[in-house]
C-alpha cells in the first residue's frame, strides 16, 4: 500500500492506494510547527483506525509540500516510524512530464502531480484550477507538456484581506446568497466572494483557453473545489483527489524505473 501526502498551506491531506484505488483519505490542518512525534501521532491514529499500523501493509510514502519545515519533519517522521525513506517530490525525482518553464525548480510539486494526473485522466490540452489557499491555474499541452500557469489570491484568503482592512464588514460564511444582487451586506459580502471567485476562474480559463488552441478540458481539484466549482461555467470536470493521484503515477514510474 502507498501513503501519498500533499501538504498545503492550509491543510494536508493523505490517502492509501491500494494498487491504483484510493481506498482511504484524511484531511487535517497544516501546522508549520509541527514535530515528526506529533506528525507520527496523528497518522498512527489514523491508520489504527482502519486496523493498519506502521510496520504493516505500507510499503511506500510520497509526499508533495510546499511547506519546507512540514517536508523536513515527514522526512523524520517516515523514516523513524515506517522504517524507509520517503519519496519527496522534487528536483531529481521523474514526474514524467516535461516542465516548460523558465526555472523548473520553482514549480511548486503539488501543480506538477496535478499536471501529471490531469494528462492521465484526461489527456490534453488541459487546464487544472486549484482551489486552495491560492487558486492556481496550470495548463497542460495536447503532448503532455507542464505550459506554465497562473496564480491568485483563493477566497479565504480574498475574504480575509477584506475582512482585516475594514472596519465595520463582518466575517461570513462562504455560501450562496439569494441573488447575485446582495439584499444586505451579508449577502453582498457572498455574492462578491462566491460569483467574483468563479467570474474570475471562467474569464482566466477562457484566456488560457484561447493560449491553448481553442479548447481545453478544464478540471477543478482543492479543498475549496466543491463548494467553488458548480458555479464556475467552463469547468469540465472535479477531482477532489487530483493531487495524491499524481503523486501515486509519479511515485509508480520512479519505482519502475529503478
Amino acid at each position: 500500500m502507498l501513503l501519498a501526502i500533499d501538504v498545503g498551506n492550509t491543510q494536508t491531506v493523505l490517502g492509501l492506494f491500494q494498487g491504483a484505488e484510493l481506498s482511504l483519505h484524511w484531511r487535517i490542518a497544516t501546522v508549520g510547527d509541527r514535530t515528526a512525534d506529533e506528525l507520527a501521532l496523528l497518522f498512527g491514529g489514523f491508520l489504527e483506525q482502519e486496523g493498519l499500523s506502521f510496520s504493516r501493509q505500507i510499503t511506500g510514502v510520497c509526499v508533495a509540500s510546499v511547506v519546507p519545515d512540514q517536508t523536513q519533519a515527514l522526512r523524520e517522521m517516515v523514516r523513524r516510524y515506517f522504517h524507509f525513506d520517503p519519496m519527496i517530490l522534487g528536483p531529481g525525482v521523474r514526474s514524467g512530464i516535461p516542465i516548460l518553464t523558465d526555472n523548473p525548480k520553482e514549480v511548486g510539486a503539488d501543480r506538477i502531480a496535478n499536471a501529471v494526473a490531469a494528462f492521465d485522466g484526461y489527456g490534453g490540452p488541459a487546464i487544472v484550477v486549484d482551489f486552495g489557499t491560492a487558486t492556481t491555474y496550470d495548463a497542460v499541452s495536447e503532448h503532455g507538456e507542464y505550459l506554465g500557469g497562473a496564480i491568485a489570491p483563493g477566497v479565504q484568503v480574498s475574504a480575509a484581506a477584506l475582512f482585516s482592512a475594514t472596519a465595520r464588514l463582518q466575517r461570513v460564511e462562504i455560501g450562496e446568497p439569494r441573488s447575485v444582487i446582495g439584499k444586505n451586506t451579508v449577502e453582498s459580502i457572498q455574492s462578491g466572494l462566491l460569483f467574483g471567485t468563479a467570474a474570475e476562474v471562467d474569464g482566466m480559463v477562457e484566456r488560457m483557453q484561447k493560449e491553448l488552441g481553442g479548447h481545453a478540458t478544464v478540471i477543478a481539484t482543492g479543498g475549496l473545489a466543491e463548494t467553488l466549482a458548480p458555479y464556475c461555467q467552463l469547468i469540465d470536470r472535479q477531482e477532489p483527489w487530483l493531487t495524491l493521484k499524481g503523486l501515486r503515477l509519479i511515485y509508480e514510474k520512479n519505482a519502475t524505473d529503478e
